[in-house]
């Protein structure tokens, strides 16, 4: 993140950067007469102002988990197509509310393997599932991707309406 940067301005932006990288590699590529289009995205978990990615060893994942416990925290994922026509790019956020998990719950998960490659130390389809019992906004943006979201932009991008939504 750079100084002063939100959650939101920030998987925004490595979502259009991500898809700038790849794309400049197929610029001058045109197989069909289509032009290219290319999908960037990255998530991040906030909880209290935290921003929680990757764990990076099973301590790190326990301290992840023990601080979204009992609390509720948002899931933010940056998405960005980019076509020669467009560019556009959004940010969706889902309200994530976990119930308190139990030292033995931890243990038990921390042991699968599971937490060490997920952000903020879970994936919502899996074991962390049992900790959920509601979200508001969209299940798939916890999971990995917005679908109905990232359709409507890659619509988007490939018909040139380039706009990007400033994220909140």
């Amino acid at each position: 993140m750079q100084p002063g940067e939100s959650a939101a301005t920030y998987v925004q932006r490595l979502a259009v950067e991500k898809a700038e990288a790849v794309g400049a590699r197929y610029k001058d590529q045109d197989d069909d007469g289509d032009p290219v289009t290319v999908l960037g995205a990255d998530t991040t978990v906030v909880c209290e102002g935290e921003v929680l990615g990757k764990p990076v060893d099973q301590a790190d994942a326990r301290r992840m988990l023990e601080q979204l416990s009992g609390r509720t925290h948002q899931v933010l994922t940056g998405i960005a197509a980019i076509s020669r026509r467009a560019t556009v790019s959004e940010v969706e956020i889902t309200q994530v509310f976990f119930d308190l998990i139990s030292e033995q719950e931890m243990t038990t998960y921390l042991a699968s393997g599971e937490p060490l490659d997920k952000a903020g130390a879970y994936g919502i389809q899996g074991y962390a599932a049992r900790w959920i019992p509601r979200i508001e906004g969209c299940y798939f943006n916890v999971v990995g991707l917005p679908l109905a979201r990232t359709m409507e932009l890659l619509a988007k991008a490939q018909e040139g309406v380039s706009e990007t939504v400033a994220p909140l």
